[in-house]
């Protein structure tokens, strides 16, 4: 077995910095619709590593990454809602629960933990299945939680959803998550158990002949990934300040697998890249959808775009390699 790979911690350290230094010089020089732009790609980026985690690492493939973000953005949201508007908008609210509110960054971890103790309950029995099959149970769950929360009105309103959210998110907290995910996600896979996901991944009867317990594995895959989907779910509803059942679709779905798709199934920095890309591109063409009536073509370019990277690189743009500056020495036979 080969030796784990080394990596120069001064350069991480500096690009911590230099994302401080641009978050600074951004909130003076950028106006609100840009900031706000920025602040989406980073939800991106965290939804596109959480999914790598999953999908990337453990080579699962699953679509009910929305569900996860729908659970942690009203678990969040119903925490930190006023208390005088919470009494007006939710009346039949649990008394327990509506004489509650704390900070966000609590509930938007005791969002993030409701998340991924949801996707331990469903992956007891849908990781039994796989390929295809996973991917039908996963949209199923998808669906259920929508129907779920649009039915449930004493708690989320119902279909009307919840508006008038207070804007926590701004730069700060979405670049403090960024690098929290990538960290967790960087930790995992230079690991003896990240070895574990990737091996299940490339052969799992390989794997299981080694001793590695696919079910625990990827139970726990799915729980880190819908952990931090639900964070994102937080951050996203208090940036645009409503949340409603029809905001997380399988359309939703569809772009965060794109993003890891186009990164690289199982690399870091591609799913970041691709993040980055793939919102530029849907914002970019967004106020030409809006000036000339024509809606959905920012969804025609992303796929588009899948369509030439499966047909060109399959792999993806980094496949499941790392950048060689991340790296100090790359070793043979680690990673594709």
């Amino acid at each position: 077995m080969t030796s784990y790979l080394q990596r120069p911690r001064w350069i991480f350290v500096l690009l911590i910095l230099v994302g401080l230094g641009f978050i600074a010089l951004a909130n003076r020089v950028f106006n609100e619709y840009i900031l706000s732009i920025i602040t989406f790609v980073g939800i991106s980026m965290i939804l596109a590593l959480s999914l790598n985690i999953t999908n990337g690492f453990t080579g699962l493939f699953s679509l009910g990454h929305p569900a996860f973000m729908a659970i942690g953005g009203y678990v969040t949201a119903i925490l930190t809602f006023p208390l005088n508007r919470k009494a007006m908008l939710l009346p039949d609210l649990y008394p327990w629960l509506a004489q509650i509110r704390i900070h966000f960054l609590p509930a938007m971890v005791i969002g993030g933990i409701l998340a991924a103790l949801t996707a331990f309950v469903i992956g007891v029995p849908v990781l039994r299945l796989r390929g295809h099959y996973l991917a039908v149970a996963t949209m199923g769950f998808l669906i259920i939680v929508q129907v779920l929360i649009t039915n449930w009105d004493s708690v989320t309103r119902g279909p009307l959803g919840l508006n008038g959210l207070p804007a926590l998110t701004n730069l700060w907290w979405v670049y403090f998550w960024v690098i929290a995910t990538f960290y967790v996600s960087w930790k995992i896979k230079f690991s003896s158990y990240g070895r574990s996901m990737f091996a299940i991944r490339e052969n799992e009867m390989a794997a299981q002949c080694s001793g590695i317990n696919l079910f625990r594995t990827r139970v726990a895959a799915l729980a880190i990934g819908a952990f931090f989907a639900g964070v994102a779910g937080g951050l996203w509803a208090h940036l645009i300040t409503a949340i409603t059942p029809h905001s997380f679709s399988l359309i939703m779905a569809f772009h965060i697998v794109v993003m890891v798709v186009v990164g690289g199934m199982g690399s870091i920095s591609g799913a970041c890249v691709a993040a980055v890309l793939c919102s530029t591109i849907t914002e970019f063409f967004r106020p030409l959808e809006e000036r000339f009536e024509v809606y959905g073509i920012g969804e025609i370019s992303m796929a588009l775009i899948l369509i030439l990277i499966l047909i060109y690189r399959p792999s993806g743009i980094f496949g499941s390699r790392e950048p060689a500056f991340l790296i100090k020495e790359k070793l043979p036979g680690d990673y594709k």
